[in-house]
């Protein structure tokens, strides 16, 4: 019995990880473009260099291993970290592409976003704040 109630709190506890791990894609509060999955990816991938309405876009990436950055490559790029090493060294060494710059956390990505209305990240959804504004969950 002990071990049925041992993997039942460890699947609670799991879920509610998985549950608390959220992660929203972010821009500047004045950045009025509509983005789909499939726009996101195309920005984080190096496909697209302007939002929608032209301006330019920087994405900003999280540091390799942060819980963000798995949960928004597997929600929105649909790669794993390994896939994508290999597609951004091929696009490096070939000279056609530069990876996202990286940072270490939330709160960075944030207050990046909050100061210049071109780029675009992703955070935990609990660290949301008037800084920033939600454009994919």
């Amino acid at each position: 019995m002990k071990a049925m109630e041992s993997c039942a709190l460890a699947s609670l506890l799991a879920l509610s990880l998985a549950a608390s791990a959220d992660t929203v894609v972010v821009v500047h509060p004045s950045n009025g473009n509509a983005l789909d999955q499939a726009a996101i990816a195309r920005i984080f991938l190096g496909k697209a260099k302007s939002f929608p309405d032209g301006a330019q876009v920087v994405p900003i990436n999280q540091k390799e291993g942060a819980p963000a950055r798995e949960a928004f490559n597997t929600q929105y790029v649909q790669k794993n970290g390994n896939q994508l090493k290999a597609y951004w060294s091929q696009l490096v060494f070939t000279g056609k592409g530069t990876p996202p710059k990286e940072v270490d956390n939330d709160d960075e990505v944030k207050k990046l976003i909050a100061a210049n209305p071109n780029m675009i990240g992703y955070v935990d959804a609990a660290k949301v704040d008037a800084s920033v504004k939600v454009v994919g969950k």
